[in-house]
């Protein structure tokens, strides 16, 4: 058989916009954290010489590091929005945020040094601390960082678009989850509903529901009959749904039977889904008040018993902090940037799901693109005389493969 090739669409030239999910809102957040930044930096530096004070005016300089930093998250932002379209790049640009947050990360890095190698030398060296000046800086400080860290979570809005439930699962499920089936009488819609609940099929229509029951049948076989009780305006299964959800149904209702197949949508988890951009962002917010914090306990309790130490030891230890982040940051990033493998747990599904029907998987390569967006180029070895076609409706299920490479051959 002649290798069948496809570039992922049915189209010779098609999208390659892999950017992540609320990237313009991640743009607008990082950005007005900068403005608060710079303003507060204006407002240090300019004080500092009005008022002769020098560690006002260091913080400012501080303060400018760190809107430094916000700022290379968002002009990635931009950039990658500007160009995600720009035909030069191969598989987009949904990696940019990858690279500044590396690059944020080595910046972190580096911070932490500095301040590890300060707080060593004057835990050997102490120097005159003026406390009524140093702890009312300290405390403006993490109030700007925890006004920072509010303004980057939108307000109390969970920026970071979980896929899992209250209930345990650990994967989201759409619209597809319902069917919408048509009967003499109208239209029935049944639903696998699980949102903040355990999942349970729930039934509606437009007229009167008698006596229900649904039948599932799973692939390898096992079958569950599920009764529902009425609920306001809706039948609703009385057990749950057992994962995955994947069977044929056979629904009974007002004396008459039905089928309709549900399957299981996999969508990217973990390292495959993260902005590592905006948590570059979120990281540097969050070890700016760590470090604020463990300085102001140090100079209180310097003040308080004369322990000149204590502040020293709360740099050392906002440094190893905050080098751990780092390192963890730069860990993630580069093994995008070096295309690991960003999801182990969906190769295993992709070749499951290909050797399900007794082909082999020769080749497979999964890649991220983007956050919530995966690349794969799979290689098939068939007997059965199958094409591109039916492998790419066959994998349709896995929502997150944005761009797929499809190559079938027969055994040699």
């Amino acid at each position: 058989m002649r290798p069948e090739m496809s570039n992922g669409e049915t189209s010779a030239f098609h999208s390659h916009v892999f950017l992540g999910e609320g990237h313009e809102q991640s743009e607008k957040k990082t950005w007005a954290v900068i403005y608060l930044c710079t303003a507060m930096m204006f407002l240090e530096i300019i004080g500092g010489w009005m008022f002769g004070s020098v560690a006002l005016i260091a913080d400012g300089v501080h303060m400018s590091t760190h809107a430094g930093a916000l700022l290379l998250a968002a002009l990635a932002y931009s950039y990658a929005r500007r160009y995600a379209g720009d035909p030069r790049f191969t598989f987009g640009v949904g990696k940019l945020g990858d690279l500044a947050g590396f690059t944020s990360a080595i910046i972190l890095a580096m911070i932490a040094l500095l301040i590890g190698y300060e707080a060593v030398t004057r835990l050997f060296a102490p120097v005159p601390i003026h406390f009524a000046e140093a702890l009312p800086i300290a405390c403006l400080g993490l109030a700007v960082n925890i006004a920072s860290a509010w303004l980057l979570s939108g307000g109390g809005h969970d920026h970071h678009h979980g896929r899992g439930h209250s209930h345990g699962h650990d994967h989201h499920h759409d619209h597809d989850e319902t069917r919408k089936i048509a009967t003499p009488d109208g239209e029935i819609s049944l639903e696998i509903f699980e949102h903040g609940v355990p999942p349970r099929f729930r039934l509606r229509a437009g007229f009167s529901l008698a006596a229900a029951t649904v039948e599932t049948l799973r692939p390898d076989g096992t079958r569950q009959v599920f009764a529902f009780a009425e609920q306001s305006g809706f039948l609703e299964s009385r057990d749950e749904i057992p994962e995955p959800h994947e069977f044929a149904i056979a629904l009974s209702v007002n004396g008459a039977n039905y089928s309709e197949k549900f399957e299981e949508h996999h969508h990217a988890q973990g390292a495959a889904v993260r902005d590592n951009n905006f948590r570059a962002a979120v990281v540097h917010v969050v070890a700016d008040a760590a470090v604020s914090a463990l300085v102001i306990v140090g100079l209180i309790l310097a003040w308080a018993f004369g322990w000149l130490w204590t502040d020293p030891l709360a740099g050392i230890v906002g440094a190893v902090v905050i080098a751990s982040w780092a390192l963890t940051l730069i860990r993630d990033t580069s093994a995008i940037l070096l295309d690991m493998n960003p999801d182990r747990a969906m190769t295993e599904n992709l070749r499951v799901c290909i050797e399900s029907d007794g082909d082999r998987l020769a080749d497979l390569h999964l890649w991220r693109l983007g956050p919530g967006h995966l690349g794969a180029i799979v290689s098939v070895v068939t007997r059965n005389g199958r094409n591109e076609a039916f492998y790419r409706e066959k994998l349709q299920k896995f929502k997150s493969l944005s761009h797929l490479t499809i190559e079938v051959r027969a055994p040699e």
